[in-house]
């Protein structure tokens, strides 16, 4: 473990922006991490938190996996996801509305998941399970430019992230961690396979072996990219690697795109961590 935290960190220093990340050898129980305490845009990778809020508020029996869900044009008015671009007044189940909402990061989703769950139902539910330094602050984020400070965004952090996929997965097996996040174990392997349906894969699987399984939700934010997520080797969960960028500039000093050198970074930092372990 000291060599590969030695090169992650090698792998960020080298960056020409921050970089945060945090990291748990699932064979070993060993954990590391740099800046994994410090608070930082979550993006979307707070959905992970909102989904397994409701989840825990369908164990709780407040919603149902087969409610209708209508999707309302209050709500499209955001720039990430598919049904920004639909025809509103259509209906699909709230487990359609997690997945859409993890797998395409979809925020007419989000939106209203939030409001079905309630806002300060998804902070109450970030606190009773130990994210010390998660701050949901809306459902739909509002569009804000690349100088916004951290209040004015949902706010999280590495370590945050790597507890919560923990927790999840080790739930999948104990029905004791999974009370401790609300649900039960079903409920758990089902979040746990909304995240490995992910469409966006251009940071943490972006250079693993083709299928590698990644159980992993990315964010885009207005001034970094994040992913966060399970990976998985010969059929095991080999991992957990959460990694943060941030003031990521529009374009690197030779002209590469500020968000391809991001996604490099953690595509590079997987691989690492993939071969390493």
């Amino acid at each position: 473990m000291k060599d590969l935290v030695h090169r992650l960190n090698e792998l960020c220093d080298a960056a020409p922006f921050p970089a945060s990340w945090a990291l748990e050898d699932l064979a070993t129980g060993a954990r590391a991490d740099r800046l994994g305490d410090t608070p930082v845009p979550s993006a979307s990778t707070r959905k992970i938190s909102i989904m397994m809020a409701a989840l825990a508020a369908v164990h709780a029996g407040k919603l149902a996996l087969d409610q209708r869900v209508t999707i309302e044009a209050r709500y499209q008015d955001n720039d990430s996801g598919t049904f920004q671009h639909l025809t509103p007044g259509f209906w699909i189940t709230l487990r359609d509305a997690l997945v859409m909402m993890i797998i395409v990061s979809d925020n007419t989703c989000t939106g209203t998941v939030v409001d079905l769950v309630g806002l300060d139902a998804v902070q109450r539910y970030c606190d009773s399970i130990g994210m010390k330094g998660t701050t949901h602050r809306f459902g739909i984020p509002p569009r804000l430019g690349r100088e916004h400070t951290l209040e004015q965004v949902t706010t999280t952090t590495p370590n945050d992230q790597r507890l919560l996929l923990g927790l999840i997965l080790q739930g999948c097996d104990d029905a004791a961690v999974a009370a401790r996040l609300g649900c039960t174990s079903e409920l758990c392997r089902l979040g746990l396979d909304i995240l490995s349906w992910q469409k966006l894969k251009m940071r943490l699987p972006s250079l693993l072996p083709l299928g590698t399984k990644v159980a992993h939700k990315t964010g885009t934010g207005a001034r970094g990219y994040m992913d966060a997520g399970i990976i998985f080797k010969d059929g095991r969960p080999l991992c957990i690697l959460t990694a943060y960028t941030e003031h990521v500039p529009e374009a690197l000093a030779d002209g590469t795109p500020g968000f391809a050198a991001a996604a490099q970074l953690i595509g590079r930092m997987a691989r690492l961590c993939y071969d390493r372990l």
